[in-house]
């Protein structure tokens, strides 16, 4: 910025009095290279409140603030301005009055835009303020998210993707300015899902459209995109394929790829399926954290009983631990939390994983792959000449896997591992019609812990209401006389639900259990012994963390509806 736009930056600054000398100082000396202006400083400092310092500043140069959150532009103003300057200069066409185009901005310090934007828009403009994040949400809403990469792409008539783009096979999701339009499209969409925190994105042909979805918080969400999307998709999913190194000519055959991207400084691994459908290849990409802060024990959200036994068991010399429950309920979190508190100097852990999911320091973490025969089974007979302490199987999948997991933990080894059962009882059954032994299982089974993720009430819009015993059929008395609602606010996206928790059952196997394995009885007889031992089902851990206010009666009763 030159001399001359600083010193009139500083002079309205200070005429704010939002501000002192120093900070003003602060503020134009920092570095504005992410494009956000003096505004974006101004929140990256901490200095002053948007919305505070957007009012002020538009009471001094005269531009009105508007709260953009009911707001609906016209289609006359969307359309207005092309999708490429609306992204370049980050502004929302709002409406057109009196021949001139209402536009939401969000840095009135930005010399430049309003003659672009009328140079683009071919009529005089008229400048609101209103917060970047509010504009943010509306550009993707109203034009979808990457809707600059595809005019782009239309307007070169590229429906397929190129050699250039081809070549293309391993990128920093941060350095999308100068890609092709279809690369830039497809960071967009793994960029936005990050942030929103998704954990899979869902790229889906349909007859009249390609359909895009996050799953946030274990539910599927609709991404707005352009309705010229449909005309791309060969190309969308032809550079998705490239990225993971697969083959765009086959199209008739699932096919399971990887792809290695960085974004915001961390290394993010996406595992990639496609599969062929009626209208084209469908791909489902997981996200995952190659590394990061890993969740402790205490963190989990256990009851005070649950955590002492856990503790307990993850630190016996040998035996084995299962964590069960259905895909994407958090078993790898359990078992990484599980990792991270007995990962000493003094103890050699050994993992097998598909995939390696987190990289954790001071653990041999090893990758399984089918394809050239280092199996889940063939890891495991491997670890037992490595001298381990202790053992982490991704997956007990098959019996060869149980009977090998079963005489390591029997000739001294911890043994950590999950099985996919609907509770904690149910994984016994399941050993043995794997062809485990009972009386091995009996004496190699020290624990069992089930477990659902529930979606979490948001702190800032949930709602108190009283609780009537009548109205739910509980089994023990109610810790409280209130339960809590989602009502659904900005900060959750209307959900009434941010973020996710877990309910957890605990199995502990004592003599009372082992003469019950070795006998061969049901599930339900096991749970009912296990019962009358102190566990707490997950339905039971549930309302128990309901009362809390963590999470909502109809969230636990539809968790927990395939448990009871």
């Amino acid at each position: 910025m030159s001399t001359s736009t600083d010193a009139f930056a500083a002079l309205v600054l200070k005429r704010t009095q939002l501000f002192s000398e120093s900070q003003i100082s602060q503020i134009l000396t920092a570095d504005r290279t992410d494009g956000t202006g003096i505004p974006g400083v101004i929140v990256r400092l901490g200095v002053a409140r948007e919305d505070d310092f957007l009012k002020r500043i538009g009471e001094i140069l005269g531009f009105p603030y508007l709260d953009l959150t009911d707001v609906r532009p016209t289609d006359e103003a969307l359309t207005s301005l092309p999708a490429r300057a609306v992204y370049q200069y980050n502004v929302l066409p709002l409406a057109l009055e009196n021949n001139n185009l209402k536009v939401a901005s969000c840095d009135p310090f930005n010399i430049g835009m309003t003659d672009g934007l009328r140079l683009a828009a071919g009529r005089p403009i008229k400048v609101v303020l209103s917060p970047r994040e509010e504009i943010n949400k509306a550009i993707q809403k109203f034009y979808g998210v990457g809707a600059d990469a595809i005019e782009k792409m239309i307007e070169d008539g590229r429906y397929e993707v190129d050699s250039d783009i081809a070549s293309i096979s391993k990128i920093d999701v941060n350095e999308i300015g100068a890609e092709a339009s279809i690369v830039k499209f497809v960071n967009q969409i793994i960029s936005e899902a990050d942030r929103q925190g998704a954990t899979d994105i869902h790229v889906e042909p349909m007859e009249d459209e390609l359909r895009i979805r996050y799953r946030i918080d274990g539910m599927l969400h609709k991404v707005d995109v352009p309705p010229q999307l449909n005309k791309l998709k060969a190309a969308i999913i032809s550079r998705i394929k490239v990225m993971a190194n697969l083959d765009i000519a086959e199209k008739r055959l699932p096919m399971d790829g990887r792809i290695g991207v960085r974004l915001n400084n961390d290394d993010i691994d996406i595992r990639v399926s496609t599969m062929p459908t009626a209208y084209g290849e469908s791909i489902s990409l997981r996200l995952l954290q190659k590394s990061g802060n890993f969740v402790k024990i205490q963190d989990l959200g256990f009851n005070d009983r649950d955590q002492a036994h856990i503790i307990k068991l993850i630190n016996r010399p040998n035996g084995i631990i299962l964590v069960t429950g259905p895909t994407g309920s958090g078993k790898s979190t359990s078992l990484y939390a599980f990792l991270h508190e007995i990962n000493k100097m003094q103890v050699r852990i050994l993992t097998a994983e598909d995939p390696i999911e987190y990289e954790m320091p001071g653990i041999n973490q090893v990758l399984v792959r089918q394809d050239i025969g280092l199996t889940f089974a063939r890891a495991l007979r491997a670890f037992l000449r490595q001298d381990p302490d202790i053992i982490m199987v991704g997956e007990i999948r098959d019996g060869e896997t149980a009977e090998i997991a079963i005489n390591a933990s029997l000739t001294g080894h911890l043994v950590l591992s999950t099985l996919h059962t609907n509770d904690s009882a149910g994984a016994i059954p399941r050993l043995i019609d794997m062809g485990a032994e009972p009386f091995l299982v009996a004496s190699a089974l020290a624990g069992v812990m089930a477990q659902r993720l529930v979606r979490r009430l948001c702190p800032k819009c949930r709602k108190e209401i009283p609780l009537d015993p009548k109205w739910y059929d509980l089994p023990y008395p109610p810790s409280s006389q209130s339960v809590f609602e989602p009502l659904g606010c900005e900060y959750c996206k209307k959900t009434g639900y941010k973020g996710r928790g877990g309910l957890f059952e605990l199995l502990v196997v004592n003599e009372e259990l082992e003469s019950l394995i070795i006998g061969r009885k049901p599930a339900s007889v096991i749970r009912e012994a296990s019962l009358r031992g102190g566990m707490k089902t997950l339905r039971e851990d549930g309302w128990i963390k309901a009362f809390r206010g963590m999470t909502s009666v109809e969230e636990i009763m539809r968790v927990t509806e395939d448990t009871e």
